[in-house]
């Protein structure tokens, strides 16, 4: 099974909010996921961005994927 850290969709119509998910990459975006790391919230001012970084580390360590957004999201964490 490989395994890819990608963000899952919530939220209503015209007002997003993502979780954070590992999931097997043959899953579909909203599929069953899982570990659930964290969430993203693009909607508010500033953005909130809450990761449990020591499970990204673990699942990064176990050899899995990480989708290009949620790359740059652990790079935000991680500067402040």
């Amino acid at each position: 099974m490989a395994a890819v850290i990608r963000l899952q969709r919530g939220g209503r119509k015209k007002r997003p909010f993502y979780a954070v998910v590992v999931m097997d990459e043959r899953k579909r975006r909203d599929g069953a996921f899982i570990e659930k790391l964290g969430y993203y919230d693009p909607c508010t001012e500033p953005e909130v961005i809450e990761l449990d970084m020591d499970a990204v580390k673990k699942w990064i360590g176990t050899g899995a994927k990480v989708s290009d957004r949620v790359t740059y999201l652990i790079n935000q964490v991680s500067k402040a």
